[in-house]
């Protein structure tokens, strides 16, 4: 597969996940124009906690703002995906239902027992005439963000992260958990469009980070590795390489991998031949994560499994958040042209959802 022939893009690239991959910049830079109109009442500001409903990639913003914030966020969030609502869920809890469709059952299902509780009920979701998130919101007079998604034609939620993650993180913010300042905030969706152009299918593979990596995991089982602020981009780069590759993945953190996962190297002894592990640098990891991760870098290599090492180079860990969130959705675009399939459908997904109805 010669991934830098333009006709193969053309050829697979149906769904036009390419160009939501250009459009992340333009989706973020959307959200920040529009933070304006997102209105908290002033009482969830006493909120003591946060728990969040969403389902696949309408979690995938959570998980980010929870590491990329986690030192500015002054109260614990928990992702509860499915039917069932915590027992601690009352109502000193900022209750989100995230549901980037509007469609998702399980968000839905749990709305009026929140309610019954008392919960500080916020919500997101797209503006469509089949979203019925959105028609809760205008009829309950629940507060959140209803977004317009014209920078994701691909029409797929994991493609969409701008809206959902940047999106949660301004409801969240005007909630009171933590500040988001709009200059940094500028400065860094300006970074992400030069990096777009780095990365972008017209560039070569020799000069194309995305490229290179996709190029190094195909055939292989990806397990993607970092710590601290990175943590919710391996969960999203799990999920973009499984649905968007077809490509089974997944990912650990150190420090708590070097417990447990070194010891699960050695066998079944195909490791050395189906694994391959990713491990995401940065100086502004803790010094002594620094140290575990060349360590545990070692230990790999000791069992013979491949590694491919990349350093995050953005100057603090909110940029460096964003830096591999851009190239860990390029990635798995890159790896789904190699592995020959359209990376927007997602049919056993489609199939799934068919068959509970």
């Amino acid at each position: 597969m010669n991934i830098d022939n333009k006709k193969i893009f053309e050829k697979l690239d149906q769904g036009r996940v390419g160009e939501s991959l250009e459009y992340l910049p333009d989706q973020m830079r959307q959200v920040l124009d529009e933070a304006r109109l997102i209105k908290i009442p002033s009482d969830y500001k006493k909120v003591t906690q946060v728990v969040v409903n969403g389902m696949g990639g309408s979690n995938l913003g959570t998980h980010f703002t929870r590491s990329a914030w986690a030192d500015k966020i002054k109260v614990p969030i928990t992702i509860t995906p499915g039917y069932e609502i915590p027992a601690h869920v009352n109502k000193n809890t900022l209750f989100l239902i995230s549901s980037y469709s509007g469609t998702t059952e399980e968000p839905l299902s749990v709305y009026r027992e929140v309610k019954k509780r008392g919960a500080k009920i916020v919500a997101i979701t797209e503006n469509s005439k089949q979203s019925r998130l959105a028609k809760l919101m205008l009829k309950e007079n629940i507060p959140g963000y209803i977004f317009n998604p014209r920078y994701n034609p691909s029409e797929q939620p994991r493609l969409g992260l701008g809206y959902s993650i940047f999106g949660q993180a301004v409801i969240m913010a005007k909630a009171g958990l933590f500040e988001i300042k709009v200059r940094p905030m500028e400065n860094i969706i300006a970074s992400m469009e030069i990096w777009t152009r780095k990365l972008r299918s017209d560039v070569p593979s020799s000069r194309n980070a995305a490229k290179k990596i996709a190029l190094k995991i195909q055939s292989k089982i990806p397990v993607f590795i970092g710590a601290e602020h990175t943590v919710g981009n391996l969960h999203i780069m799990r999920n973009q390489v499984n649905e968007c590759s077809k490509n089974f993945a997944t990912y650990l953190e150190i420090p708590d991998l070097n417990h447990y996962a070194m010891e699960g190297l050695r066998f079944p002894t195909a490791n050395k031949k189906n694994l391959v592990l990713v491990l995401f640098a940065s100086d502004l990891y803790h010094k002594r994560v620094q140290k575990r991760i060349n360590l545990t870098k070692n230990v790999v290599n000791k069992n013979n499994v491949a590694t491919i090492d990349y350093k995050l180079t953005g100057s603090d860990r909110l940029t460096q958040s964003f830096e591999l969130l851009q190239l860990g959705a390029w990635i798995s675009y890159y790896l789904g042209i190699i592995n020959n399939i359209d990376p927007a459908k997602i049919p056993y997904v489609d199939w799934f959802k068919k068959q509970l109805k």
